[in-house]
């Protein structure tokens, strides 16, 4: 009798809240045109919110795909008449407040828990329709992240079930520019690889010559590798990929001989090449969006349309650093060194007179070598103590660098300074890290990793299962050049159309395309990392 007992208070339970749950959300059918970023705007929620509700259902579903909104108004006791059913809220209030005291005890236990798991974790609740599939499309997450977090997935998802996404540190909050990955079923992609092998050349040269051109021979492969790892992950999720790699050699005569003989303009997308002449040949003879994969000092001369920058440009970290500064610190003492040269004077006279007007600054002073280094006297004389110091370096000599960190670390206990830079250039990479880390050292980046990110994880344990090695920084940019490209691709819609409707995170890179200021297509996406003192690094931007 007890246990029937049980089983009829469970029933009233359940019915209890699924009825609370009928009145606050409804079913609704999309209409032609209607994306769920603009039925989102309609009900003044954000996207990701609507996504939410519905795990199944892409960012662009078809007409007439039945989802669920919110309740708008339920707040306001009214009726609600979509899909033709009468909603009525704020009926039987007394009825519902009394049943609300049952469970309301188990929910403040519940909320307890919840708030004790945000502390460190990115949280979701099971609702009905949540499948593996959904919440690892939804999360960027794969089947095993979220059963190693959550063992008790191993035996399959529950409804109400509160499982563990990722640590809350790794989780990037989704705003209204977030690039959401989408697979069209039944999408297929042709895509072109082409890389400077020169697998003719290299099989004529002596070992010591191989040994000289190592360094370019490793960049290739080690990229390409990284893009075959792109291409197994994509095949395994359903999309069809016809690739073709080809061999650009060692000149441009190879490239004109590659566009002569073969039908490039079916292409969705070539990937590379690496030489900046060459890809200006080819967007002058192929109409397909060419991704040029490295930095080159050359591509702020690329005009055609195109060519899309994978990487960003130089003027970008500066300005990144700029913003930050600005933004960031008040009652601030800005200390700037320079080496007297042509364009790091460039740099220092720009910061100095942006910062100059920032009303919150007390102070910008310029600090330049005396005999090829800087002494310590240079900065105990315009450094303030008991305030906030922030040093800016904008050179790249080994020399200046190493004197002004050393300078900086034997300050008097009273003075205190922040480093910073626009780009984490080789002569900071002959500074020791505990000296950068004593001095909070800062700097813009156009690659930010943790090793043991969920995505950084999964990229090193498949690259190292199939090639016996853990990747390199050029195979994981590789992976993530490629896997962007092609996973924009398999949506179904253009190249270019999805470049325009957000930023992506890959396993190191941040693409970021939507900055309709640039007349070129120009990836902007850059971070700002701080040294922390036990020696690792924190993404702050």
């Amino acid at each position: 009798m007890k246990h029937l007992k049980f089983f009829v208070f469970l029933c009233i339970l359940t019915f209890t809240v699924s009825c609370g749950q009928q009145k606050k959300y409804v079913q609704y059918k999309v209409k032609e045109g209607e994306s769920m970023r603009v039925i989102a705007k309609k009900l003044d929620m954000k996207t990701k919110d609507l996504l939410r509700l519905n795990p199944d259902v892409s960012r662009n579903p078809e007409t007439n795909t039945v989802i669920i909104i919110p309740n708008k108004d339920l707040k306001k006791g009214t009726i609600n008449k979509d899909n033709n059913k009468d909603v009525v809220a704020g009926s039987n209030t007394e009825k519902e407040d009394s049943k609300t005291v049952v469970i309301s005890e188990k929910q403040k236990q519940r909320n307890l828990l919840i708030a004790e798991l945000e502390k460190e974790f990115k949280i979701h609740e099971v609702k009905k329709g949540d499948t593996f599939y959904s919440l690892t499309r939804f999360y960027n997450v794969t089947r095993e992240d979220l059963i190693s977090l959550n063992p008790a997935l191993s035996e399959g998802l529950k409804l109400g079930q509160l499982i563990k996404i990722m640590p809350i540190d790794e989780f990037i909050e989704e705003d209204e520019l977030l690039y959401k990955d989408d697979i069209k079923r039944g999408v297929s992609v042709k895509a072109a690889i082409m890389l400077p092998f020169r697998a003719a050349e290299l099989e004529a040269l002596s070992s010591k010559d191989i040994f000289e051109n190592s360094k370019l021979s490793n960049i290739v492969t080690d990229f390409y590798l990284g893009a075959e790892i792109a291409i197994d992950s994509l095949r395994k999720q359903g999309v069809e990929l016809d690739v073709t790699v080809f061999d650009t050699g060692k000149n441009s005569t190879k490239i004109k001989t590659i566009v002569a003989e073969n039908n490039l303009k079916d292409n969705d997308v070539i990937i590379g090449p690496l030489y900046s002449e060459e890809v200006q040949f080819l967007a002058d003879n192929v109409n397909t969006s060419i991704v040029f994969p490295v930095y080159s000092k050359k591509q702020s001369k690329f005009t055609s349309s195109r060519i899309i920058k994978t990487s960003p440009n130089k003027d970008l970290f500066r300005d990144k650093l700029l913003k930050y500064i600005e933004g960031n610190f008040y009652d601030g003492n800005i200390i700037i060194v320079g080496d007297g040269k042509t364009e790091s004077n460039s740099s220092a006279n720009k910061i100095r007179e942006i910062l100059k007007s920032h009303d919150s600054i007390n102070s910008v002073s310029l600090i330049t070598p005396k005999d090829g280094y800087i002494k310590k006297s240079k900065f105990t004389d315009v450094l303030k103590p008991k305030m906030k110091n922030i040093v800016v370096i904008t050179t790249s000599d080994n020399i200046i660098v190493a004197s002004a960190i050393n300078s900086l670390i034997s300050l008097p206990a009273e003075t205190t300074a922040t480093v910073f830079t626009f780009d984490k250039v080789s002569a900071f990479d002959n500074i020791d890290n505990a000296k950068l880390a004593h001095l909070g050292f800062t700097y813009v980046s156009d690659e930010y990793v943790r090793e043991d990110a969920f995505k950084a994880m999964d990229f090193n344990r498949k690259y190292l299962a199939k090639n016996g090695v853990l990747p390199s920084s050029y195979a994981t940019k590789g992976f993530d050049v490629t896997y962007d490209v092609l996973m924009r691709l398999a949506s179904g819609n253009s190249l270019k159309s999805t470049l325009d409707e957000g930023y992506s995170y890959r396993v190191e890179t941040k693409f970021d395309y939507t900055d309709k200021a640039f007349k070129t297509t120009e990836n902007k996406g850059l971070f700002i990392v701080k040294y922390n003192a036990d020696l690792t690094l924190t993404r702050i931007q």
